[in-house]
């Protein structure tokens, strides 16, 4: 026996190592190519890139789930689907704020795909701090699903009956003001640097951000917020960290590509609110049915996911079919 097959064999937050030591090796891989491969400059993502390039990511997670069926069972193969749509869905309303934050800087299309790049590497971390949390809570106090249960189901009802705030003025932002108290931040870019090293009001030599930075922390932020949202929701799903954790990576990774293409028709899905809306009220309504009426079928939860999602992406194209299409870098909420 080798002396590192205990090692690889040996079970992490109830997966053995190997299988998140292949995840994190595709995940790295993604990442390395897509920087040091397809974008080592910066440069302008057209529409077309970016459908190519989030569809090569979609088709590596849809691939994921399939050999995730294969080595855990179909089960949790159907998990691993209903929990990246899932995700995959709730992030939508992250794409229109990804835009408008960018407006808000004007920061320029050429640097926007590093922001995002980068921005993968701190929702890895903040995903895995967030999903190991809740695995363990989970594991500690089973009856934290019913809170789940609660907050899905209020969240979506939320999100069933309020409007948005077409008039979003993040000039006044809470957070942009207290990073503007709290960094200094230069008025203007400075080549796609993060940092740059110039003289304060008393002639100092000191770093200081550049709005670049700051949009970067404000993406960050804004995942943070609706990760609240979508972890909850795979949990209700599953409860294996695994399938949780993928799920959600790859269809991250997949929407940040999209983005450049997404986010200049993201005015066409002015429905699909209602439909998350719907999915969150399902998938935390069948938390508590769970002792009336049992487990759902994991086939019956993504049947009605998929049923859903596409019921409100096919109204809503339909009820905007004659919108005008939007002026370059001006975008509109749902």
């Amino acid at each position: 026996m080798s002396t590192l097959e205990p090692f690889f064999m040996a079970e992490f937050f109830g997966t053995a190592t190997w299988l998140w030591l292949i995840f994190i090796g595709i995940v790295i891989g993604l990442l390395v190519f897509d920087l040091g491969v397809l974008h080592r400059e910066h440069r302008e993502i057209g529409v077309r890139e970016s459908l190519l390039l989030s569809a090569g990511y979609i088709s590596v997670g849809l691939l994921f789930g399939l050999w995730v069926w294969q080595v855990k069972g179909g089960v949790a193969g159907m998990d691993y689907y209903t929990g990246f749509l899932i995700e995959k869905s709730l992030s939508m309303d992250n794409v229109f704020l990804m835009a408008m934050i960018f407006s808000f800087l004007a920061i320029p299309r050429k640097y926007q795909h590093e922001v995002l790049f980068w921005g993968i590497l701190g929702v890895i971390v903040l995903r895995a701090i967030l999903i190991g949390l809740g695995a363990a809570l989970i594991a500690e106090f089973s009856w934290i699903l019913y809170v789940f249960g609660v907050f899905l189901l209020l969240t979506g009802l939320k999100m069933l009956f309020s409007k948005v705030d077409a008039n979003l003025d993040l000039a006044e932002n809470w957070l942009v003001k207290f990073l503007r108290r709290r960094m200094r931040v230069t008025d203007r870019l400075h080549d796609g640097h993060f940092f740059v090293r110039q003289p304060d009001a008393e002639g100092r030599t000191v770093v200081w951000a550049t709005p670049l930075f700051l949009a970067l922390v404000l993406i960050e932020c804004a995942d943070l917020l609706f990760a609240v949202d979508s972890v909850p929701a795979i949990f209700a799903i599953t409860q294996d960290p695994f399938i949780v954790y993928t799920s959600n990576i790859f269809a991250i990774l997949g929407l940040r590509a999209l983005y450049f293409a997404l986010a200049a028709m993201i005015h066409r899905f002015a429905y699909l609110k209602y439909a998350l809306a719907l999915v969150l009220v399902f998938i935390g309504g069948k938390i508590f049915l769970v002792g009336v009426i049992g487990k759902t079928p994991p086939v019956i939860s993504l049947s009605v996911t998929v049923a859903l999602l596409v019921g409100g992406v096919v109204l809503s194209l339909w009820k905007t079919r004659n919108d005008p299409p939007l002026a370059n870098g001006e975008t509109l909420p749902r």
